[in-house]
């Protein structure tokens, strides 16, 4: 008698275990459009390992005939790719250390004090959000030209990080203005001033909004290419990997094996970036969102 009872009592749990005709279609489906997502990249990737007729005469054929890493030596040496990866590394790491001050700075202001304007202010910003980046790229051109930056790693981190950056202020402002006074009135007993509350107590508590805004503000600052382009016009050493793509066009051609070997460059560190912090991203906006 035990083991059919055994039997019995286990045989509903696996029947709950199995899936669903609704569950099947619905993960076919989604591996569909994963598969589809993921097609581009693999397809680059391909391509960077042909040589330029290849990769038009075997069509979507994702393996090529031999691979031609030299497409990488050639991306990453002669067209000078590894010049550019650094000109990027420093300007995103500028970038993203001056809006996250700056953001969190502003946001602090708006969100912990009541001053004259404070509405009309944070309606200006909502405006400008929706600014396109084509309407400030020749005032933004002027004013660094002015300060003698122009061609310049500091003047391409102060055109992209000390812009209105609406949405990380914003973001800010809305966490700090959650956060109990308490915190500032215990702090400002025991002796601190403005700087210090902002810099020991109140910016640690704002990680997940610091979080968010370190990673949206990297992969902007990483892929940008309109600011950069203008900025490093005459200074060709001073490139990003986003302009430097244009290194593979010339007039007798273009040169696809190299191009696509050189998109993998840039792509690899924004992937690697991607991988390790995707769980802190999503934990950052859930704690966000949570606040």
């Amino acid at each position: 008698m035990t083991a059919p009872a055994q039997a019995g009592a286990t045989s509903p749990a696996r029947r709950r275990r199995r899936p669903s005709p609704g569950q099947v279609v619905t993960v076919a489906g989604l591996a569909v459009l994963g598969g589809l997502w993921v097609y581009p990249f693999v397809w680059l990737v391909s391509a960077s390992l042909k040589t330029s007729p290849e990769i038009f005469g075997r069509g979507l054929n994702l393996l090529p005939g031999e691979p031609v890493w030299e497409n990488y030596a050639r991306a990453w040496t002669e067209v000078g790719f590894a010049s550019y990866f650094v000109n990027t590394l420093v300007i995103t790491a500028g970038t993203v250390l001056l809006v996250v001050v700056r953001s969190a700075l502003a946001g602090y202001v708006l969100g912990r004090y009541d001053f004259v304007g404070k509405k009309l202010l944070i309606g200006l910003f909502l405006v400008t959000f929706f600014l396109p980046e084509g309407y400030t790229i020749i005032p933004i051109t002027q004013l660094t030209d002015q300060l003698g930056l122009l061609n310049t790693h500091t003047g391409v981190i102060l055109g992209l990080g000390a812009g209105g950056q609406i949405a990380s202020t914003l973001l800010y402002a809305g966490y700090f203005r959650r956060l109990p006074k308490e915190l500032e009135e215990t702090a400002r007993l025991d002796g601190a001033g403005h700087f210090t509350v902002f810099f020991r107590v109140m910016l640690p508590l704002a990680w997940p909004i610091t979080a968010t805004v370190v990673i949206l503000t990297y992969l902007f600052a990483w892929n940008v290419y309109l600011l950069p382009l203008v900025f490093t016009l005459s200074e060709p050493d001073l490139r990003t990997l986003a302009v430097g793509m244009t290194v593979f066009v010339g007039e007798r051609g273009t040169d696809w094996s190299g191009m696509a070997a050189a998109a993998v460059i840039s792509l690899i560190p924004v992937m690697a970036v991607f991988v390790a912090l995707q769980r802190k991203f999503v934990d950052s906006l859930a704690g966000a969102v949570k606040q």
